[in-house]
């Protein structure tokens, strides 16, 4: 065994343990255990919010959207959904146009963001996995319907058992001078509900999804698009295929992946997570500075055992090393306790979920917990670092002292 780790493990597992330094010592243990453990649980839950949104997201956002770079539409052509289909994993694309229309349903009124797209669609987005109510099929015995989010029904306070009542659509008109007549300022569309989605908030209280071809008309869009939805094969690389993508169509066209559409998000998300990391790891450092103290006065306590090794031609450096494996087993028991409650109740809230959201949700009812291995790498490497930093100077200290004493 190692003589210095062998000499501190005898320190730490000492009898005494009612003296001042073993005291610190402990609560130096209980506060890194807590701090670790409190880490690991938070970095745990970021890891799980982010792959929350990105599944909810995964549900309305295509795997890669193509939008003009300039102005909001364009003319569609079969030469671009050639230039499309041509690139190796694409299992298909919907044609899409997307503007804020006002709706109406019975005596209510609001604005919504309209989404039309191609019977395509149906095949290949995920929204039918969050349907909360009514059927999925956009067109249904060639007649439309629509997809209506679960915070514009209630703002609409709309009925799918009501037959007698449509969703009318209003749409304003390039209007020329001289035109009085109300009625021509607008298109006014007729379209049937047919079901109710809930993703996210900002989805379901804002977007109606409708068939492309009643779009066109409400918009008097005739053969122009605002975009092409691409979904992929379930093992193409996105970046890759929105490369080659980006190569056939030109600088005519913006080609984003789906997730970049809510880039700014997962940045926020990324940066919280960072700062609850040096948070902790502020808090673990604190609780450091107890093993620097517990460590000097170990020193002075033990000034007779370390005279008697440098007596019988112990080294500077083997002294040193006692007090810093001295250092290592403090933090490093706490660590290690902190760690495994920090990955058990990460597992049982994975599992079981114990913490929950505290309010009503259809997409989860509790805290969403991923654990990562690069988290725990990260949290042991603060841990190390933190205890290297503690305990040296004391170690150099000493070392040195006794050193000095022994040549006197």
């Amino acid at each position: 065994m190692n003589f210095p780790f062998f000499i501190a493990r005898k320190y730490f597992l000492s009898g005494k343990k009612k003296n001042f330094i073993n005291v610190i010592s402990i609560i130096s243990m209980v506060v890194v255990s807590i701090g670790t453990m409190c880490l690991i649980i938070a970095l745990s839950v970021f890891n799980g919010l982010e792959g929350l949104l990105r599944s909810m997201y995964g549900n309305f956002d295509p795997d890669i959207v193509i939008t003009p770079t300039y102005g909001k539409s364009f003319e569609s052509n079969s030469d671009h959904l050639a230039k499309i289909r041509s690139v190796d994993g694409i299992l298909g694309v919907s044609e899409v146009i997307e503007d804020n229309v006002l709706v109406e349903y019975k005596e209510s009124q609001r604005l919504v963001r309209m989404k039309g797209v191609s019977r395509d669609f149906d095949k290949y987005s995920g929204i039918k996995n969050v349907m909360v109510a009514g059927e999925f099929p956009l067109v249904r015995d060639s007649i439309g319907y629509a997809l209506i989010g679960r915070g514009v029904q209630y703002d609409l306070s709309l009925s799918l058992k009501n037959d007698f009542y449509t969703l009318q659509m209003y749409y304003p008109k390039d209007i020329a001078p001289g035109v009085v007549n109300p009625s021509r300022m607008y298109n006014l569309l007729n379209i049937i509900p047919g079901g109710i989605f809930a993703i996210e908030k900002y989805y379901d209280d804002n977007y109606v999804f409708v068939p492309v071809e009643f779009a066109k008309d409400l918009l008097n869009y005739g053969n122009k698009l605002t975009s092409y939805d691409v979904y992929l094969q379930e093992d193409r690389d996105p970046a890759t295929v929105k490369k080659q993508i980006q190569a056939n169509l030109g600088e005519q066209f913006k080609v984003k992946l789906g997730e970049e559409l809510h880039s700014d998000l997962y940045k926020v998300l990324k940066i919280e997570k960072l700062f609850v990391f040096l948070i902790l790891v502020a808090i673990i450092g604190i609780a450091s500075i107890n093993i620097f103290f517990s460590l000097t006065m170990l020193v002075i306590e033990k000034k007779k055992d370390i005279s008697i090794l440098f007596a019988q031609g112990a080294s500077t450096k083997l002294i040193r090393n006692i007090f810093l494996y001295e250092g290592s087993i403090v933090a490093f028991s706490g660590a290690g306790v902190g760690l495994i409650l920090g990955i058990s109740l990460s597992l049982l809230q994975q599992h079981f979920g114990l913490v929950g959201m505290g309010m009503d949700t259809a997409v989860i009812n509790s805290y969403p917990v991923k654990i990562e291995v690069t988290d725990i790498l990260l949290t042991v490497i603060a841990v190390i670092l933190i205890t290297i930093l503690a305990s040296i100077q004391p170690a150099i200290k000493a070392s040195k002292s006794f050193s000095t004493q022994t040549l006197q």
